[in-house]
């Protein structure tokens, strides 16, 4: 498991490094640790990883920009910060979990299970607000709000909104399924559904079940998952 940590106190990063390293011992962590905005940043960009563990004040830099201009990539991310009131804007973003300073190892613990898969599902207070995509020009914001459904596309996710719009993401479909409000239910192994969008569920010959939204699109449902959804949205 790849790690990157951008931590500028010493003491801090050392304890964190040795701390992930025994949480995760199973997953065998690489680890790096950067001290500064630009360093981070450059390898951000370069190298794939699966978790980024982030300070928001980087000698006197303010984090939140290093996590803007990473947000729509594939990894996620711990903020590890003593600036707890900006949690819930943290979240917006899309961050997986908010580690207040001074933190122990407990709740460490309970960070990067949540980031592994072993913990139970967890659904912060304010989940993210907005998701960043890739474009030749740049990023783009695209509201939650206005995403209808989400389909997984390999290891990248479609961003189907309200207007028809498709947006690739970069994020896998089970990574993304952990940033998203309490609305967003996966329905199917292939398709995340906005159910504040559902209008109804049809039947078709053989047993099949379909979640139709406002668009008229209509995105299928599992087997497995049936029930729950109906009891979910009372159709």
């Amino acid at each position: 498991m790849d790690i990157v940590i951008v931590e500028d106190e010493p003491v801090i990063a050392q304890r964190l490094q040795r701390q992930v390293k025994e949480i995760l011992v199973d997953q065998q962590p690489n680890i790096k640790w950067f001290d500064n905005f630009d360093d981070a940043q450059s390898y951000l960009f370069e190298q794939p990883l699966d978790l980024l563990i982030l300070d928001l004040n980087l000698h006197g830099v303010d984090g939140f920009e290093l996590l803007k201009t990473v947000s729509a990539e594939s990894f996620h991310t711990i903020i590890v910060s003593a600036y707890a009131e900006k949690a819930i804007t943290a979240f917006e973003y899309g961050v997986v979990d908010f580690v207040a300073k001074p933190f122990n190892f407990e709740r460490l613990q309970q960070a990067l299970l949540r980031v592994t898969g072993n913990a139970q599902e967890f659904r912060p207070g304010k989940s993210a607000k907005q998701l960043m995509v890739k474009k030749s020009k740049g990023l783009e914001i695209i509201a939650v709000e206005d995403v209808e459904f989400i389909k997984a596309d390999g290891h990248y996710t479609e961003l189907h909104l309200v207007d028809k719009s498709i947006h690739l993401h970069d994020k896998a479909i089970d990574k993304i399924a952990k940033i998203l409000p309490s609305q967003f239910v996966r329905i199917h192994r292939s398709y995340i559904a906005n159910l504040e969008r559902a209008n109804s569920i049809s039947t078709a010959s053989g047993g099949s079940y379909h979640l139709v939204l406002s668009s008229e699109e209509a995105i299928p449902i599992s087997r497995s998952r049936y029930q729950q959804i109906r009891d979910t949205i009372g159709f």
